[in-house]
This record gives structure tokens, sequence and C-alpha cells, in this order.
């Protein structure tokens, strides 16, 4: 007669069986071919992101770049669905079927305002306006090799499961995956993995700063600015009249708070009267809910000052994103991961470029010889400076990432100095880094099921109870921001 226990154990050891076939898989082959695959394949890479880098294509109008990303992962084997929630630019590629759904994200947007060829000294681009001061080139080549080495591993029985490449558009300040998230994109994916260029190597141990942003537009009446001042009513009056107020507001907010704007438009002639004007902000805090009380707070000052200039003011929210969950079971996976690679070796060439460009510097740089060295695991999760989306992925599904050292140490994000180092063999040997280390990252996920449910553990204890819900509300993506 069997017990009950004896029912329960002989209907689950069907998937115990698979759980240890699964975890008993020897990775280390894998990897050792994967990394071999992505050295070989390094040129073509390199050719993909230096067309995107060239391409400079700023956020939602990444037509060039996100194209060749879905071409070329459809021309490997993966089925690509392009357009989703909502956007143009953005696609998810999937490869292989059932369980585990590994997600690795792609990112290929540009900043406006930092055109730049790639010499150590300060030189835009002839024809260009924008540039990858981010980096963003790499990441989306990157990403993309560690996609394909998955599907063959997968492709060749090898390994089993499903492997997502998302591209998603408009990290820089256009909130790509906030979109994506809430379209449900995620939500049959078991783990995330993702990348970004830096200074250095390694695995991501910081949270981010929550982010909300809007542009505020004001409506007056023009009228000559002389001849008959009393007709009219300034609209860059009344920005400047917010701003005034912002202002003063800074010395009542908790010191982690980070405000910034810039006034996009403030007229076209001085002796007319601007009967329109309009004003981006971002609100920065480390805190989600703080980050939107410190936005209603700048909303009233938008309001306090139509009704002080008698003019009229409507708001759109462009962007807002969550902090960064870090699941240090993954980070674990990784940074062991990345020892293994190994950090970017300079040649000759590299090390003359690096103290060329670090003579350019604000601050004393650190040593050239930290892009070869791997950061050591923290045991502190803080709070960096910056803010992603990628923070909204992590509310979705336990996520991982890390830097990899595609700029001269030193060398400030968003800067004309990091859009010059990411065309150069320093760049692209960073991202091959970054590429390596994801793809075995991938492996170690793909052949054990413990690893995965031991993340997802300890997503569902860092969630807590907080049920996920986008700070940009239920606006449709905000495809024309960068006009």
């Amino acid at each position: 007669m069997k017990t009950k226990l004896g029912i329960l154990l002989l209907m689950c050891a069907p998937a115990l069986c698979i759980a240890q076939r699964k975890a008993k898989v020897r990775v280390e082959p894998l990897k050792e071919t994967a990394i071999r695959n992505i050295d070989q394949q390094a040129d073509q890479y390199r050719t993909i992101a230096l067309d995107i880098w060239r391409f400079a294509e700023v956020g939602y109008k990444e037509v060039k770049s996100s194209g060749l990303l879905a071409r070329t992962l459809q021309e490997n084997g993966f089925a690509v669905q392009t357009g989703v929630a909502g956007i143009p630019t953005a696609f998810v590629a999937t490869f292989g079927e059932g369980k585990p759904v590994i997600g690795i994200l792609a990112e290929y947007d540009a900043l406006p305002g930092l055109s730049q060829e790639a010499v150590p000294e300060r030189k835009p681009a002839a024809d260009q306006t924008a540039g990858h001061g981010c980096g963003h080139h790499l990441f989306g080549a990157a990403s993309v090799a560690a996609g394909i080495e998955l599907k063959k591993l997968i492709e060749s029985k090898k390994l089993t499961g499903t492997v997502k490449v998302f591209g998603t558009p408009a990290e820089e300040g256009g909130s790509g995956k906030v979109y994506m998230v809430r379209e449900g994109l995620f939500d049959d994916v078991d783990a995330v993995i993702h990348w970004h260029p830096g200074d250095r190597n390694e695995v991501t141990m910081a949270s981010v700063l929550a982010n909300k942003s809007a542009k505020f537009r004001f409506y007056g009446a023009s009228a000559h600015a002389s001849a008959a001042p009393e007709r009219g009513r300034s609209a860059l009056d009344a920005v400047e009249a917010m701003n005034f107020m912002v202002n003063m507001m800074r010395e009542h907010v908790s010191s982690q708070t980070r405000i910034h704007y810039v006034i996009t438009d403030g007229g076209k002639a001085p002796n007319v009267v601007p009967d329109f004007a309009e004003v981006y902000y971002y609100v920065r805090h480390p805190k989600r809910d703080e980050a939107v009380r410190v936005f209603d707070r700048i909303v009233n000052a938008a309001k306090g000052a139509a009704l002080g200039t008698d003019t009229k003011m409507d708001f759109e929210i462009i962007g807002g994103t969550h902090d960064l969950l870090i699941n240090t079971t993954l980070a674990a996976v990784m940074h062991k991961n990345l020892e293994q690679v190994g950090g970017v070796r300079y040649d000759q060439n590299d090390i003359q470029f690096a103290e060329k460009i670090q003579t350019t510097f604000a601050n004393n740089p650190p040593p050239i010889s930290n892009a070869q060295k791997i950061v050591p695991l923290s045991p502190v999760i803080e709070t960096g400076p910056a803010s992603t989306d990628v923070g909204d992925v992590s509310y979705a599904v336990p996520t991982v990432g890390l830097y990899a050292a595609t700029w001269v140490p030193g060398t400030a994000a968003h800067s004309w100095q990091a859009v010059a180092c990411g065309a150069t063999p320093i760049g692209i040997k960073g991202m091959i880094v970054a590429a390596k280390t994801m793809a075995i990252t991938g492996i170690d996920l793909l052949a054990d099921p413990l690893v995965i449910e031991k993340a997802k553990s300890e997503h569902k204890a860092s969630l807590g109870d907080y049920k996920y819900s986008a700070l940009l509300g239920d606006r449709e993506p905000a495809l024309h921001y960068r006009d």
C-alpha cells in the first residue's frame, strides 16, 4: 500500500529527474565553446557596433540601429517580432521552447548634442549631431552576440530552454522598457541578463535612482516687446518663474533628491513676447514614492507660475522609471563568469590613446591598468547616481547586469570622451568581455534550474507586498520626445 508521501514522491519523480539531469550538464566545455565562438566572430560584432555608432540615432528614432540588430538575429534563426508595445523600434527575438526562459536586454539609442569623432581630442563629427556617449551601440551588439551563442547551444540540444533578446529603445529618458514591462512582455521570463559600458569591469551591485520626467508647456500672448508690451503675456516669464521656484525648493528637499531641467523652447526673437515656451524636467530619488512627491511639488510650481504670469500651462509625462532590485543570487553567478573571462587588455596603441584622452579629464584619472582588473563583488547594496528603465524590468523578473571597461578609466558617461572611446579597439574589447560574460552566465542559468529557483525566491522577498505600477501611468510611448 502506497503512503501519501510515496505517491507524492512518485508524482514528483519526473520533475526531480529532469532538474537533476539539467543540473549535471557539464557547462565548462559549453562555456569554452561560446567564448571561442565570440572571439572568432568578434570582427562581425565590431562591424555591427560601429555601424550603430555611426547611425547615432536618438530615442525612438533608432530605425536603422534596431533594424540591423533584429535582422542579425533573424538571420541567425531567431523568430523576431518588431514594433512591440506600440514602439516601432522595439523588438523581441525568440529561439527555443520551454523553460527556463532567459532574457537578454539590448539597447541602441544615442544622445543628442554629443557628436564626436573617434579621436582623443574634442572634434565633433561633421555629419552628426548625436553621439553614443553611453555606449549603447556596444550594448546592443554584445547582447546580440550573447543571445546567438545561447541559441547555438539550444539548437544543438546541448541545453534546453528558451532565449529571448529584447530590443529596448529610448533608454535615455524615453523609458522604453517600461512600456514593454507594462505590456507583459517579460511575464514568461525566468531571468534577465544585461550589461552597460563603463570604465571598469564589475557586476552591478548598486541600485539606481527612481526617475520621473515631464515637459511643461506654457501658452501666453505675443506682442511687440517694446511698442505694446502690455498686450503680451510671456510664456518665457512663466518658465523662468517656475524655474526660480523650483530652484528655491532645492533647499527644502532631501539631499538625495536630484532635479535637472533644460529650456527646450524660450521664444524666437527678443522683440517678440514669446507666446509659447517649454521646459523639460527630471526628478530623481532613491525611493520611487519620494521621486513622485517631489515631482508633484514641481507641478504645483508650474501651476503657480502660470497663475502669476497670466498664462496657461499643461505638461506631458515623458518618462518614469523605478529603482533597481539587485539579485545577489544571480550576481554571484555572473561575477564568477566575469572573473573567468577577465578584463580588457590594452596594447601599445590603446595605451597611447588612453594617456592622451586622460589629459582632457577634469579630475585626476585612475590608473589605465584598471581596465584589466575585475572589481570584487560588493557585499553591500548601495544606490548609484544614475537612473535606468532596467529598474522596471527588475521588478518584473530577477535581473542581473555588469559593467565592462569600454572606456578609458576615469571617463565620464555622457561625455565626448565616451563617444570617442566607443569607436576604438578599447571599446570593442570591452564589448567582447561583456558578450562572453553574458553568454556563459546564460549557460549557467539554462543548465541549472536550482539557480533560477533561488533567484526567484530572492526576487519575491525583495518585492514584498509591493504591486508594480508604472510611474509614467497609462500614457502611450512618448515617440516624439526627442523632437
